[in-house]
C-alpha cells in the first residue's frame, strides 16, 4: 500500500488526470486557505490590524509578480522542450536552468533591498488611507514579507522543470504547502509575536513552497547551480517572450493595489472585507480555471510547437468546455447561497453578523465573473503556447486601466446616487449598513473582467479556431440553463429549510446551505442529464474509473525525440 501510494509521485498523467489532481490538491490548499481566513476572522475580524496584514502584501506581491514572471513555466517550458528534443541535450538544458537561476537570483535579492528602504514611501502610497501608526505597523509587515518573492521565485522555477517531467503531484503539494505556513503562522506565530507573527507565517509558507520541490529536482539531476558565466543572450531571449507576460501581470497587480488603495479611504475593515470576499471566490477559480489552464499548457506548448494545430484546438476547446461546465453552476450557487457562505467559514469570533452580510454582498459581485476568469487564464495561455504574447498584454493593459477608472467611477456614481445605492443595498440586503459602497470595488472588477474576456475570445476565435466553436457555445447555453434551475431550486428550499433549522447557530446555517445547494445540484443534473450534456456524461465515466491506473502520458521524454 505504502509503495502504491509513494509511486503516484513519479507517475505522469495526462491533461485530465492531471487537471484532477491539481484540482484535488487544490481544494486541500483553499481548505487550508480557508482554515486560514476563519482564523484571522476569529482573532481580528475585519478591522484595521487586519487591513494592514491585507495591505503588507502589495509590495512583495508586486515584486514576484513583476521579477518571479520573467522566469515562468509558462515561459521556460517551451525553451526546456526544444532544448531536451532528442534526449541528448540535459547538460545544454541545465545550462540554460543555470543562467536563469542566477539571473533571477541576483535581481530578486536587489529589488528586495531597495523595496526594503523605500518601504516607508511606498506604504503611504498603497494605504493613504492608514494612519502613523498604521503605517508603521505596515513597514514592518512588508519587510518580513519580503523574504516569500524571494523563496516563491525559486519555486516557480523548479516548477519549470517539475512540470517538463510530468510530476504533477509534487507540483501540485507545493501550493498545500504554502498555505499550511500560513495557517501556522496565524495559530502559533500571532500568539506568540502579535501581527508581526503573521508576516513571518507568510515567510514560512512560502520557504515550505519551495522545499517541497527539491526532491524531484535532485532526482533527475536538475538542481540549479548559481554561476557568474551568464549567457546575456539566453536571457535576453528569455526576457523578450516574458516581458509582454510580466507586464500584463503587473498590470493587473497594480490595479488591485488601487483599487485597495480606495478601499482604506471607505472604512476601517473595507479591504478585509475586499480580502475575504476575493479568497472566498478564488476557491473555484484556482480549482476549476487554474488547475485545468496549468495542466493544459505544457502539452499546448509542445503540440503548437509541433504543427498540431487541430489536437491544439481540440485541447482548447475540451478544457474550456469542462471549465463552463463547472463554474457557471457555481457562479449561481455562491450567488443564492452567499450569506450561508460566508457565515460558514468566516462567522466566528469578532466577526460579527455586519461583517457577513457585507461580505456575502462582495462575494456575490465577485462570483458574476468567475467563469470570465478562468477562461481568460486559458486563452492567454492558449496564446502564450503559440508564442503570440503581445495581443493578450495590450488587452489586459486596457481592461486593467479600465477597471481602476470604473472603479473610482463607480464609488461616486453610488456616493452620490441614492436611487442607486438603494438599488444596490436592497438587492443584496445591506441596507444601511456603514462601508458598503465596497461593494463598488467588486462590482467594477467583474465587468472588467467580463468585458476583458468578450474581446479576448473574440480575437482567440479569429486566430486560432473555426467550425468547433459551435460545440462550445452548445456547451455553454446548456449548462446556463442547469445553472438557472440550480439557483432557483436552491432559493426555494432556503426558505423551506430556514423553518426548520436554528439559523442562530453554525449548524443551522450550515445545514441550510448545505441542503439547499445540494438539492438544486440535484435538479441541475437531471435537467442535464435528460438533455444528454457531453460533460456530464463525461463525468460519470471518470467516475467509474480509477484515473491513477490509467497509463496514457501527456509529455514525457519519449514525447520530447
Amino acid at each position: 500500500m505504502v509503495k502504491k501510494i509513494f509511486s503516484i509521485f513519479n507517475r505522469e498523467f495526462n491533461i485530465n488526470q492531471a487537471a484532477l489532481l491539481l484540482g484535488f490538491f487544490a481544494i486541500i490548499s483553499q481548505i487550508l486557505g480557508l482554515l486560514r481566513d476563519r482564523s484571522l476572522a476569529h482573532f481580528l475580524g475585519p478591522s484595521s490590524t487586519l487591513d494592514i496584514y491585507y495591505a503588507a502584501f502589495r509590495v512583495p506581491d508586486f515584486i514576484f509578480i513583476s521579477i518571479a514572471s520573467l522566469a515562468s513555466f509558462t515561459v521556460l517550458i517551451p525553451f526546456l522542450i526544444d532544448k531536451l528534443k532528442g534526449g541528448e541535450n540535459h547538460d545544454e538544458a541545465h545550462k540554460f536552468l543555470n543562467n536563469i537561476f542566477s539571473t533571477f537570483l541576483i535581481v530578486m535579492i536587489l529589488s528586495s533591498i531597495i523595496a526594503y528602504f523605500l518601504m516607508p514611501y511606498l506604504s503611504r502610497v498603497i494605504a493613504p488611507g492608514f494612519s502613523e501608526p498604521m503605517i508603521d505597523k505596515m513597514v514592518l509587515l512588508s519587510r518580513i514579507m519580503l523574504l516569500s518573492p524571494i523563496f516563491l521565485g525559486l519555486s516557480n522555477l523548479l516548477g519549470t522543470v517539475t512540470q517538463i517531467f510530468n510530476k504533477f503531484f509534487i507540483y501540485a503539494l507545493s501550493p498545500v504547502f504554502y498555505n499550511a505556513g500560513i495557517l501556522f503562522g496565524v495559530l502559533v506565530f500571532y500568539p506568540l509575536w502579535g501581527i508581526k507573527g503573521l508576516a513571518f507565517g507568510v515567510a514560512l509558507g512560502a520557504l515550505l513552497h519551495f522545499i517541497i520541490q527539491l526532491p524531484v529536482i535532485i532526482r533527475h539531476h536538475f538542481l540549479p547551480r548559481f554561476s557568474f558565466n551568464i549567457n546575456f543572450k539566453q536571457i535576453w531571449e528569455v526576457i523578450i517572450l516574458s516581458f509582454p507576460r510580466t507586464l500584463g501581470l503587473a498590470f493587473n497587480n497594480l490595479s488591485i493595489i488601487i483599487i485597495l488603495a480606495m478601499a482604506s479611504l471607505i472604512s476601517e475593515g473595507s479591504i478585509s472585507i475586499f480580502n475575504f470576499s476575493l479568497n472566498l471566490q478564488t476557491v473555484p477559480l484556482t480549482v476549476i480555471g487554474v488547475s485545468y489552464s496549468v495542466a493544459a499548457f505544457p502539452t499546448l506548448a509542445r503540440l503548437f510547437s509541433q504543427n498540431e494545430r487541430s489536437v491544439f484546438i481540440d485541447k482548447i476547446i475540451s478544457a474550456a468546455r469542462v471549465m463552463i461546465f463547472w463554474s457557471l453552476p457555481i457562479t449561481f450557487l455562491f450567488i443564492v447561497l452567499r450569506a450561508q457562505i460566508v457565515r460558514t467559514i468566516l462567522g466566528t469570533g469578532r466577526f460579527s453578523w455586519s461583517d457577513t452580510k457585507l461580505t456575502a454582498a462582495t462575494l456575490a459581485l465577485f462570483a458574476i465573473s468567475l467563469l470570465a476568469q478562468g477562461l481568460i487564464l486559458l486563452l492567454v495561455r492558449g496564446y502564450y503556447a503559440a508564442g503570440r504574447t503581445r495581443r493578450p498584454l495590450i488587452i489586459n493593459f486596457i481592461f486593467s486601466f479600465f477597471t481602476v477608472i470604473l472603479s473610482y467611477g463607480l464609488i461616486q456614481l453610488f456616493n452620490n446616487s441614492p436611487m442607486i445605492q438603494y438599488f444596490f443595498e436592497t438587492a443584496l440586503r445591506v441596507d444601511n449598513l456603514d462601508g458598503s459602497v465596497i461593494m463598488m470595488l467588486p462590482l467594477a472588477y467583474s465587468l472588467g473582467t467580463i468585458l476583458n474576456l468578450i474581446v479576448l475570445w473574440t480575437l482567440f476565435k479569429k486566430d486560432f479556431l473555426d467550425a468547433q466553436v459551435s460545440y462550445l457555445t452548445k456547451s455553454f447555453f446548456e449548462a446556463l440553463g442547469s445553472s438557472f434551475v440550480i439557483g432557483i431550486v436552491a432559493y426555494k428550499f432556503l426558505g423551506v429549510f430556514s423553518k426548520i433549522f436554528d439559523l442562530e447557530t453554525f449548524r443551522g446555517i450550515f445545514l441550510q446551505g448545505l441542503f439547499s445547494g445540494l438539492l438544486g445540484i440535484i435538479a441541475g443534473a437531471i435537467i442535464l442529464k435528460l438533455i444528454k450534456n457531453e460533460e456530464l456524461e463525461s463525468l460519470i465515466r471518470a467516475f467509474k474509473t480509477k484515473f491513477w491506473q490509467t497509463k496514457v502520458i501527456v509529455a514525457s521524454q519519449d514525447d520530447l525525440k
